[in-house]
């Protein structure tokens, strides 16, 4: 008789606070017969300070492909495994994919132990509506593409949210100051759950003020979100006759140099077509 396969445990951990760590997360983490953490040093205090004393393996986004391979041949022997992250919810923006995808593509049960998410914690405490909106988990690094993201979203009417890390937050606002309108709601929720916890409701001018005056609000780690454009965004689009014009002056030009010609010769705002042209430039 063949042995039961073992499941994976997909177990949310804290973001900051210790005391957010569910019970049942602690009775999964201390049953399971191994642990696979992205960071096992990491994970070790964290286990330390409720007295689990488990296997652990490393899996983390340099050798999650292999090492998911051997923990799926793991499972079908009937072993059960719980699958961590440094801190929140495994898989958003974490290290995990390919073994969730593994096992489910087995017929392996995977079963969600949830808790702690930056992402939703920030959403809760915003004051911007949350029915519908889009996760971009972290944004390029580079300026171009982040402001091609942006382009991309200006229009949506949807909240929109990212995490972003202490080394490029002044950088990615004053970037998407010259995409978005200054006048668009934004909340910027740093070191959630922490000693140094900040939500900051505001607008983009001021938001971006803030973060290039005050040191500590450029430490730390950070949940960007931005309101959804207002209802008559569709009314500023560009016109038939000055999305041509651009879309020639790109084949020739920089996005720069073509915004600024089709303002000269459509009348169009250089900003929106500056916008537009980006938007095209990733579109292709």
């Amino acid at each position: 008789m063949l042995a039961e396969f073992g499941k994976l445990y997909v177990v949310a951990t804290p973001i900051g606070n210790l005391a957010d760590m569910t019970f049942r997360a602690v009775e999964v983490l201390k049953q399971v017969d191994l642990i696979a953490a992205e960071d096992t040093r990491h994970v070790r205090m964290l286990l330390q300070h409720y007295g689990i004393s488990n296997k652990l393996v490393s899996l983390h986004q340099h050798n999650e492909d292999t090492a998911s391979l051997g923990l799926l041949e793991k499972l079908r022997t009937g072993l059960s495994i719980a699958l961590v992250s440094d801190a929140g919810t495994p898989l958003l923006s974490d290290p995990g994919m390919p073994l969730v995808k593994m096992a489910k593509a087995a017929g392996l049960d995977v079963i969600p132990i949830p808790g702690a998410c930056a992402l939703i914690a920030a959403l809760s405490a915003a004051g911007l509506p949350v029915s519908q909106f889009t996760f971009a988990g972290f944004l390029p690094r580079t300026s171009s593409a982040r402001k091609t993201f942006f382009a991309e979203h200006l229009a949506s009417p949807h909240t929109w949210v990212f995490y972003e890390s202490c080394h490029r937050i002044l950088a990615c606002l004053q970037d998407m100051a010259e995409i978005v309108p200054l006048e668009r709601g934004i909340v910027i929720a740093r070191e959630l759950t922490k000693l140094h916890e900040t939500i900051v409701k505001t607008h983009l001018g001021d938001a971006l003020r803030q973060v290039a005056d005050n040191d500590n609000m450029r430490k730390g780690e950070f949940v960007v979100i931005v309101e959804g454009a207002p209802p008559d965004t569709e009314e500023r689009l560009l016109s038939t006759e000055q999305e041509r014009v651009l879309k020639v002056l790109l084949q020739a030009c920089s996005v720069k140099t073509a915004a600024s010609l089709a303002a000269e010769i459509t009348g169009a705002k250089k900003k929106q077509l500056y916008q537009a042209a980006l938007a095209m430039q990733s579109g292709q």
